[in-house]
């Protein structure tokens, strides 16, 4: 069976994403689960005896080891083709894929000023001029693929896949800081925080008791 290795469900964007794009697709996976941020040092040796990197998440697969999260949602893509993690028709598919790479590598004000904490108490905060523009891109993301695709279904390309688990955290950003969702957007946050996945990761995630100081600053 595959492994998981993810951090604290309460904190950890990066591990949120495979771990859902695994539940949601109803692929079996062992989850293995490594507390972040301790200053423990086995806790990061454990870490680093799945993956050199010494970060989560990490996906094995017998021999194989990935790390990465859109590495791993690739992955997977390839592992098991009739889930359609990317779409079939090769425009749509580099669409998913190009902004599955812009949230990647990109949005690094709005990940400062609005870091994944689901204890967080629902409340603004004043964003920055950079993190505004970066919220005005997601929605506009999310309301140009509800536009072109909604009629397949609630997710960015119809069903549920790749670029959804990439943007999920994201969802929880907008809710734990109070940000507005507009328009054609709102239909895909809604139909995010109504995802049986989605919410077993969030009630896992408020079920956490460890605090992480450094996550809490906000």
């Amino acid at each position: 069976m595959l492994k998981l290795v993810i951090g604290n469900k309460n904190y950890s964007s990066w591990s949120m994403r495979p771990w859902l794009a695994l539940r949601a697709n109803d692929i079996p996976f062992e989850e293995v689960f490594i507390p972040l941020y301790t200053d423990d040092k086995a806790d990061k040796d454990r870490i680093l005896s799945f993956s050199k990197a010494g970060k989560v998440p990490a996906l094995i697969d017998g021999d194989v080891t990935v790390w990465d999260s859109l590495s791993i949602i690739e992955y997977l893509s390839e592992k098991y083709p009739q889930v359609k993690l990317w779409p079939d028709d090769r425009a749509r598919r580099a669409h998913a894929r190009s902004i599955s790479a812009e949230m990647h590598s990109g949005f690094m004000p709005l990940r400062n000023e609005c870091g994944m904490n689901l204890h967080r108490p629902v409340g603004a905060v004043d964003l920055s001029d950079d993190a505004r523009a970066n919220v005005a891109r997601v929605q506009e993301i999310w309301a140009d693929c509800h536009s072109r695709y909604g009629k397949e279904g609630p997710f960015l390309f119809g069903a549920f896949g790749g670029a959804d688990a990439m943007f999920a955290p994201v969802v929880h950003r907008f809710r734990t800081y109070a940000i507005e969702v507009k328009g054609e957007a709102r239909h895909y946050f809604d139909a995010m925080m109504s995802l049986p996945a989605f919410q077993e990761w969030t009630r896992a995630g408020l079920a956490e008791t460890l605090v992480i100081e450094r996550f809490e600053t906000v």
